[in-house]
């Protein structure tokens, strides 16, 4: 398979060309840049891979599940035939240990292989038959037949933090690809070489499953151009983005100006608070705050699930829990950021934290793009009178708030912005005494957890990662797990057709055997 990086972008079975408009990767440990050069795509070149998607949009979106299936697990063995260069070219490009990508590979593979388990069980497009009834009174009912079917063309913006398993086949393309849509991908400035290898790869798979080449494409850029080109684009019917708020926000605008708006995905963060409740605290102070400390400091605090504000109540054991979190924050050594404008972002939002907070322990910039840990500590009336304290800081940083009483508590609670998660500690006796903390915490975020921590989003079909805006654009929507599906599906409904001329999971004999619903009752019974 291919291997070598040209800097050049994928478009379908060909490439683009080098221009003067060029970018490169860094070395997060040094600030050194990192060969070869990279070419932002044209206009010209953005034109060509959506029309070559529009024009594979009928025949990939007329494939039966079990093809599209195939193409997934093909493009996952593709993925791993990469080896050992995918995984140092990874952890050359964003200062993590090749452990991190052996491990993110692991996930993103089995996510393809995931969604291609459920196109081959067929029961995800919900089909439902409600037969006709010529003699019904006072008119006679039609035979009417419902299921989802692909948008169309989706764009799919990488996320900076996980150069895999959220990025090029990450869980919006793998989702959008079962769901029956051609993708575009808009790679990441942070990570270039490894969108390319994972581009080349999944090319690789089009051409060994003989698909329409613009199945898939891939578009670099070196600013935002190519970007909202792609979100305002006639012939893209969906987007998916992972990234920060404003980015979020900015892809959201420019779809709701189209002439026809269509649906964004954006999954935009949160601060992921968590409730410790007293009879957590009494029986495991040390084991919650080692828990705590090591959750905000996976991939030294660059995912979307660390948690960044914890909330307790002021009693006996609150001194201890913070002497102990400040202890191994101390402790904790420095470590690279994935790039230097995430970097000078997370030092910037220390600097304003400093003014509204109790500094605990803080953070400082270091050789390349490295940081240290920060732990600030307030109370509660400091956190409510101060909107800023709800706000992401993207790293190694975690903010604890002393609350009086449970009604400090719940008010907390009822303020909080959308989340992608809320986590409480607690007994069983705790969770009985603050169950109207559950109810309230249920309406802000997408995924609640109970004596554990956020950070590590299992991928299996029962998952949510979404949440109430601003966490997401759209609460009802996930992107892990398999109902990520549903964001690139649309219904459609066929009224007296014949047989023949159905999609066949509409069909009397059932040939996929798939639930139905059939006249109201769940069935895999033909008709």
């Amino acid at each position: 398979m291919e291997t070598n990086l040209t800097g050049l972008s994928i478009i379908g079975s060909g490439r683009g060309k080098p221009n003067s408009r060029t970018f490169s990767a860094f070395d997060p440990k040094t600030g050194e840049e990192i060969g070869p050069q990279f070419f932002s795509a044209d206009p010209q070149e953005l034109q060509k891979a959506v029309d070559l998607a529009e024009a594979a949009r009928i025949g990939y979106g007329k494939l039966s599940g079990l093809e599209k299936a195939r193409f997934l697990r093909k493009i996952a063995e593709t993925i791993e035939n990469l080896g050992d260069v995918l995984i140092e070219r990874a952890s050359m490009e964003t200062g993590l240990p090749n452990a991190r990508f052996i491990g993110e590979r692991g996930r993103t593979c089995s996510q393809l292989r995931m969604f291609a388990d459920l196109l081959e069980e067929g029961s995800w497009v919900d089909a439902r038959i409600d037969r006709a009834d010529p003699l019904r009174q006072p008119a006679a009912k039609p035979d009417v037949r419902s299921m989802l079917r692909p948008i169309g063309p989706v764009a799919v913006f990488c996320a900076g933090n996980f150069p895999l398993a959220f990025s090029v086949a990450g869980g919006d393309t793998a989702s959008a690809l079962a769901a029956g849509c051609p993708v575009v991908v808009n790679a990441h400035n942070s990570h270039p070489g490894t969108a390319e290898l994972v581009g080349l790869a999944i090319r690789r798979a089009v051409e060994e499953t003989g698909l329409p080449e613009g199945v898939f494409s891939l578009l670099f850029s070196k600013d935002y151009e190519i970007g909202q080109g792609l979100v305002g684009h006639p012939s893209i019917r969906a987007v998916g983005f992972t990234g920060s708020l404003k980015g979020g926000r900015a892809l959201m605008d420019i779809a709701a100006r189209r002439k026809e708006p269509i649906p964004v995905y954006a999954e935009m963060g949160s601060i992921n608070p968590v409730f410790l409740l007293p009879g957590a605290m009494r029986e495991k102070t040390e084991e919650i705050a080692a828990g705590l400390h090591g959750s905000f400091n996976l991939g030294f605090g660059q995912f979307c699930t660390k948690p960044g504000v914890v909330f307790a109540s002021d009693d006996e054991n609150f001194l201890p829990f913070s002497a102990k979190l400040a202890e191994l924050t101390l402790e904790t050594g420095s470590a690279p950021l994935l790039s230097g404008k995430i970097r000078d972002s997370f030092l910037e939002g220390i600097e304003e934290r400093v003014k509204s907070a109790g500094l605990v322990y803080g953070s400082s910039a270091l050789d390349g793009f490295a940081v240290n840990s920060a732990f600030f500590q307030t109370d509660a009336e400091t956190f409510l009178e101060n909107g800023g304290l709800q706000g992401e800081i993207f790293g190694p940083t975690t903010l604890l708030v002393k609350a009086d009483n449970k009604e400090n508590l719940l008010e907390i609670a009822r303020t909080l912005e959308g989340q992608l998660t809320a986590t409480v500690h607690g007994t069983e006796k705790d969770l009985a005494e603050f169950s109207d903390l559950i109810e309230i915490l249920e309406t802000k975020a997408g995924r609640l957890i109970f004596n554990g921590f956020p950070t590590g989003v299992e991928v299996c079909p029962a998952m949510v990662h979404g949440g109430v805006f601003p966490a997401t654009s759209d609460s009802r929507s996930t992107s892990v797990g398999t109902r990520a599906t549903e964001r690139f599906a649309r219904l459609v409904c066929f009224q007296d057709f014949p047989q023949n001329s159905l999609p066949v999971e509409l069909r009397d004999h059932n040939p996929l055997g798939i639930h139905r619903l059939i006249d109201g009752e769940f069935s895999r019974v033909p008709i």
